[in-house]
């Protein structure tokens, strides 16, 4: 299923680049043998690690380049500087069809920019939103915008259910996926007016799967719906507040377990149990945010993530490839426009 895709990676973005980068492509190598890689970085920083990488050595096509774009640096500034960044050339080798996807662990806002800018958006959609899986009671879910719009109405919300729609189908292989608008309430009466008109035109529009109105926060662990839609300001706190619960309720269960010798004891035993836990809420296996509505597939990884965490964002830049998510959301897209139009003329008629 993965034959014939080519990855182009920014060896330069993440905290722990490029080690981290080189080592999870290596990683998902094992995965994927029949991805290739193009990585884009200083060639004295990314060779030692590249030489290391057993899985890598007929598979990477590796493109020296100086230019590196920051942390700290505004997106504004890395647009006009950064050209010939590391990150830069891995956006402009999707758009030049020499990949099928791009990954990057840089800095978010200038990933963004350079992609709305190189790419550019998908007809019918107005802002690309940023989209990632959250585990639930039920298994997976889907969860956008988780930053890119803090500022959204209701034409926004619409196409971030549309595009999550289209993700939950290609990547989750959900046929009929469930999707709703997250609320303070999940009666009909509830939420401000932007919510409010946003689930009107929903509840009219023939999507795939069911429109299942409003959700509240509880609802987003639940797995309730398998698509959540938000604002990006929403979205956003909703993100940190889970990644901090998970954070505070980990700190907790280790300081009980070290609170006396039968605590310790009780540990041994549920070692294993615990054991399978942590594999399951491991941060790692759920790294991969995708910015929906582009021409071409971005995935941002974390940038403080290991060589693990960034092997699976490299998985998910290869599930949405070979699944023809582009097609997907492409076809959705004109799909509306076209019954939005007959609709528009059979009322002038």
């Amino acid at each position: 299923m993965s034959g014939g895709l080519t990855l182009a990676l920014d060896a330069m973005g993440g905290d722990h680049a490029p080690a981290m980068v080189v080592r999870g492509a290596n990683l998902a190598r094992q995965r994927y043998p029949q991805v290739r890689f193009i990585l884009y970085g200083r060639e004295p920083e990314v060779l030692p690690f590249l030489r290391r990488a057993r899985r890598l050595k007929d598979a990477v096509e590796f493109v020296h380049t100086d230019d590196v774009v920051r942390s700290e640096d505004k997106p504004s500034a890395a647009l006009r500087a950064g050209r010939r960044s590391s990150m830069r050339l891995a956006v402009d080798a999707v758009k030049a069809g020499q990949a099928q996807a791009a990954v990057s662990a840089g800095n978010t806002g200038a990933l963004m920019a350079m992609a709305k800018v190189v790419l550019k958006s998908v007809p019918g959609v107005d802002r690309p939103a940023i989209a990632s899986f959250f585990p639930t009671l039920r298994g997976e879910s889907v969860m956008l915008d988780l930053g890119a719009n803090v500022n959204c109405d209701a034409q926004n919300l619409v196409q971030f259910a549309i595009m999550g729609n289209a993700f939950a189908r290609s990547v989750l292989g959900l046929p009929e996926p469930s999707y709703a608008l997250l609320n303070v309430g999940s009666e009909d009466m509830k939420g401000h007016e932007t919510i409010q008109d946003a689930s009107a035109i929903l509840r009219s529009l023939a999507l795939p799967g069911r429109f299942q109105g409003f959700v509240e926060g509880d609802d987003i662990a639940k797995g309730t719906v398998d698509v959540v839609v938000t604002d990006g300001f929403t979205g956003n706190v909703a993100l940190k507040t889970a990644e901090g619960v998970a954070t505070l309720y980990t700190e907790f269960l280790r300081r009980a377990f070290k609170s006396s010798l039968f605590a310790g004891l009780g540990y041994l035993l549920a070692r294993p149990a615990l054991r399978k836990l942590r594999k399951r809420v491991d941060p790692r296996r759920y790294n991969g945010a995708v910015f929906l509505g582009l021409n071409g597939i971005m995935v941002k990884s974390h940038g403080g993530t290991d060589a693990f965490g960034f092997a699976h964002a490299i998985g998910v830049a290869v599930d949405l490839a070979r699944h023809g998510f582009m097609d997907t959301i492409r076809n959705d897209f004109e799909g509306l426009a076209k019954t939005s139009l007959a609709t528009q003329q059979a009322a002038a008629v």
